[in-house]
């Protein structure tokens, strides 16, 4: 689970290196500690982008707008990423999503999440609606705050000539989503669970990326009853091995959530820390300096 934060906090990096904001490591991965805190507790799985984005814009003066679109353009990739993973992981498995409904409408949930992440994903890194309705630019300057609206589209705009950021950014999101699975399957081994590897390539992504909708905080309740659902199928299991209760298929899920929930509470002190550390150092701005 700790693994899969510090990949972010590298990928988030590159990511500013883009737009010529050169954090250090260690300041990348205090921020990112922070917003995997407040991540636990606000809505879906992506709440604390907002105090991602917040940092971020504190750490520049003249390039605010670009810091907080790189926390929307790192989270773009990193979803476009772990769709594209579930649904290419639906190939092999499509026995399931043919014989179980539960299966098929999170699949065609998935592909439609896909798909729009698809279209925003074009649109941000190369544009191409005022290139088919030319009107679009000047209804955009109509809208308010517009000018920051068009700064945002700019800084995004430079990431879709940077094909080699793109191949990094999608094999590390991608190396990050077999981490994931894989710590699935190590708790499932722990609680004597014999699931199939391929169908766990596909449930976990499934499941991760419906519980990331803002329904509730942290995802919780929606990737609990999700993982009941799913594990309830006796396909997902080994030749040979019994469906599980329905009480071990919950804790593979809460024990999935308490090792994300350890590293909340590892950002939770390292924001109060940071926090302390930013009101001391306001403080002595604040100061006149007396010669």
């Amino acid at each position: 689970a700790g693994a899969t934060v510090l990949i972010g906090v590298v990928r988030w990096r590159m990511v500013l290196e883009v737009q010529g904001l050169h954090l250090s490591m260690l300041r990348t991965t205090e921020i990112s500690f922070v917003a995997h805190f407040f991540n636990s507790f606000l809505l879906g799985s992506t709440g604390g982008d907002l105090m991602k984005a917040f940092y971020a814009a504190r750490e520049t003066h003249h390039k605010k707008t670009e810091a907080v679109t790189t926390v929307f353009v790192d989270r773009l990739i990193g979803l476009w990423t772990m769709l594209f993973f579930a649904a290419a992981m639906m190939l092999p498995n499509l026995d399931l999503l043919w014989k179980y409904d539960r299966f098929g409408a999170a699949a065609l949930l998935i592909l439609g999440m896909f798909g729009a992440c698809s279209v925003i994903l074009v649109l941000a890194f190369w544009g191409g609606v005022s290139k088919m309705w030319p009107a679009a630019r000047h209804y955009l300057r109509k809208i308010p705050r517009a000018e920051v609206f068009e700064r945002s589209l700019g800084a995004c705009r430079q990431f879709g000539p940077h094909r080699a950021f793109l191949w990094k950014s999608f094999l590390l999101s991608t190396g990050l989503n077999a981490i994931v699975v894989l710590q699935a399957l190590a708790l499932a081994k722990g609680l004597g669970l014999a699931l199939s590897p391929k169908a766990m390539f596909m449930i976990v992504p499934v499941i991760i990326c419906i519980s990331a909708l803002p329904v509730t905080p942290s995802g919780l309740g929606v990737r609990e009853n999700l993982f009941v659902l799913m594990l309830a199928a006796p396909e997902v299991y080994l030749a040979g091995s019994e469906v599980a209760p329905m009480t071990r298929c919950l804790s593979l899920s809460l024990l999935m959530f308490a090792g994300s929930l350890f590293w909340s509470v590892v950002g939770g002190v390292v924001y109060l820390c940071l926090r302390d550390t930013q009101h001391l150092k306001e403080i002595a701005e604040a100061e006149p300096v007396v010669e």
